[in-house]
């Protein structure tokens, strides 16, 4: 008989149970609702299957489909399902690489030569798929050795599969198994097919296999699965929805933007619309720092390399950088205002007294990102950061961060959206002693702490230099977006020989605080128009107002009308064609101009316009005048 092992619980209580025990019997044992809800385990702290069976004293805690943890591992089975759907339908003229679980789903990306994926593949695929979840088949993880795996994939032709497993340095991998289908991959997976309820196939896209340009195109499908089709379903109203916001197509549709081949791939062309949306914003961005203590400045666009060596990112972050050279010296374009700032600070002696100092500066900067993940405003390689460097000494850190913090809390209250935050940790590519690293982490912890602000722990997940602060927005389809960010760095300022002259008269390091509230602009501006939906508030569109007369009649009162708003700093647009009001009017709304003031013999007459906003509700008749104080009124109050 089995010698019996202690089972530790996240409660701290134990149960003992014979040696070659399941943690699939185990969850039955503590009840038959958390056996049905487990679809993983941790045991001492390692990512488990269900099936693993138990030979020794362990930490067990049971990872439930309704956790993050869980939805992750149950869409991760059903990227499987589909890549073995795929197998059984189109066999050898496709190959599999690979299929990770994504935020809101999963994805597979195939080689194929002879056959292009189209959208009307997808219910053949779902019914193959839904054919394999009625066989129940059992999910069974294989361990074997390295060769033998690379022996197996290349016998199945499945190159791809070979590539990776040659770049492992292991002498052991995992694969599951389901039916016929076999896959690399670290696991845990559900105990079998029959555990997927509802999934939907979404769209197609292409990827370049490692996201190397030079390297093989592959054909992605994205997909979703969900534990019950009543959440599907409210998913898929919720994607339809993000498809209408899509700032791409609306971004064409109000002519603020576009990307063009000939400029370049990530690279983007401003309209007049567009430019006036960035430059309300970051007219905005100026006001609220000078009134908060920071200081405007400004760096050059390049750098020389050796100061990129010196801040470490010629060694952590040249991959993402673009290089030049200028009479024999080497330039960096800069991928951050970080060293400039620095320059700033080290061009005079600083006394404890100056610091805190707080540099700001709408900084444009460019950054590799590779074509395959260039995804509108929101993935781009040319963009604009709201960006600031603080330098203060140690004593100061604390309040200077907790500043930060108010400070997004202010904006993010003006724009409508809730937030989340994350500190994340030291990445293993990365500068700086551990010390250094420890003093910042905490100073992060505790400014949280002490503002009560509930946090999440992304571990590895830092900048190169120092951790960091992720502030995640949540928009009007509950989606999250990773925009300010505030990062602790102990590490430059000692590279740069930052120093400052403390009240004992002897030098001493200055800590560096970076910061950005709204970050990139233009993801910011691709948030907003999707959040909005285009219909931005008042204080920060475009256009306000379209002045539009019913006949040629109105011609000249309406043009005065343009001039008084114009006059007042109102956004104004002029529609006197010669076209029917209806149409002016529906032209307008589709424009989603917030209001439009129609000039008849009414109005002309009485020297007043009748403001009627893009939603048909209509204002009472006022003056011209009186219409500028109303709009400045509503955005005195960023309505």
């Amino acid at each position: 008989m089995e010698k019996p092992i202690e089972i530790r619980l996240p409660d701290d209580s134990s149960r003992t149970v014979p040696a070659g025990t399941s943690i699939a019997e185990v969850a039955a044992g503590l009840g038959a609702g958390l056996a049905r809800n487990a679809v993983a385990a941790r045991l001492d702290g390692e990512l488990s299957d269900l099936s693993r069976v138990l030979q020794r004293d362990a930490r067990l805690e049971l990872v439930l489909l309704s956790s993050a943890e869980g939805l992750d591992v149950y869409r991760h089975t059903t990227a499987h399902l589909m890549a073995h759907a795929v197998k059984d339908l189109f066999g050898d003229q496709v190959q599999v690489t690979i299929g990770p679980s994504i935020d809101n789903g999963f994805y597979y990306d195939f080689y194929s030569e002879s056959h292009r994926f189209v959208p009307e593949d997808f219910e053949r695929i779902e019914r193959r798929m839904e054919e394999l979840v009625k066989a129940d088949l059992p999910i069974e993880r294989i361990e074997m050795s390295r060769d033998e795996a690379i022996a197996l994939f290349r016998s199945l032709g499945e190159h791809f599969k070979v590539e990776l497993i040659e770049d492992l340095d292991v002498p052991m991998v995992s694969l599951y198994r389901q039916g016929t289908f076999v896959d690399l991959c670290r696991g845990p997976h559900l105990p079998s097919t029959g555990r997927i309820k509802a999934f939907k196939l979404t769209s197609l896209a292409g990827a370049y296999w490692r996201g190397d340009e030079k390297r093989p195109m592959l054909q992605r499908i994205y997909a979703t699965a969900f534990p019950d089709k009543k959440e599907l379903k409210a998913y898929l109203v919720r994607l339809e929805e993000a498809r209408k916001r899509d700032h791409r197509k609306l971004g064409k549709e109000l002519d603020l933007f576009s990307f063009s081949e000939e400029a370049g791939a990530g690279l983007v062309i401003w309209h007049p619309k567009g430019a006036m949306l960035r430059t309300v914003l970051e007219d905005f961005e100026r006001r609220e720092h000078l009134r908060r203590g920071y200081d405007i400045v400004q760096g050059p666009q390049i750098l020389r390399t050796d100061l990129w060596q010196t801040s470490g990112h010629y060694d952590n972050y040249k991959e993402n950088m673009y290089f030049t050279e200028v009479e024999g010296q080497g330039f960096g374009i800069k991928p951050m205002n970080c060293l400039a700032h620095m320059l700033i600070y080290k061009s005079r002696k600083r006394s404890y007294r100056d610091l805190p100092v707080r540099y700001f500066e709408l900084g444009t900067v460019h950054r590799h990102e590779k074509s395959g993940v260039l995804h509108g405003l929101t993935r781009v390689r040319g963009f604009t950061q709201d960006d600031a460097h603080i330098l203060c000494t140690p004593e100061q850190l604390d309040g200077e961060i907790k500043g930060v913090l108010n400070f997004v809390r202010d904006v993010m209250a003006i724009f409508g959206f809730d937030y989340q935050m994350e500190i994340s940790t030291r990445p293993q590519k990365s500068i700086g002693t551990d010390a250094d690293w420890e003093r910042a982490t905490k100073a992060l912890i505790s400014a949280l702490e002490d503002t009560r602000m509930p946090f999440e722990i992304n571990e590895g997940d830092g900048a190169f230099y120092g951790p960091k602060i992720d502030i995640k927005l949540k928009d009007a389809l509950d989606r999250h977006w990773q925009c300010a960010t505030i990062q602790c760095d102990f590490t430059l300022p000692e590279r740069f020989d930052l120093s400052y002259t403390g009240p004992d008269g002897e030098k001493h390091r200055p800590v560096m605080v970076h910061r950005v509230i709204l970050g990139s602009i233009e993801r910011f501006i691709g948030i907003l128009i999707e959040h909005f939906s285009g219909n931005f508030p008042l204080w920060i569109s475009p256009v306000q107002a379209v002045v539009m007369n019913v006949t040629d009649d109105q011609c000249a009162y309406a043009r005065e009308v343009a001039e008084t708003l114009r006059a007042a700093g109102i956004r104004v647009q002029l529609d006197v064609r010669n076209e029917k009001l209806g149409f002016k009017i529906r032209e307008a709304q589709l424009q989603k101009i917030p209001y439009m003031l129609v000039i008849g013999d009414k109005e002309v007459q009485s020297g007043t316009v009748a403001p009627r906003f893009r939603s048909g509700e209509n204002l009472e008749p006022m003056s011209a005048t009186e219409f500028c104080a109303f709009v400045a009124q509503e955005c005195s109050n960023y309505r």
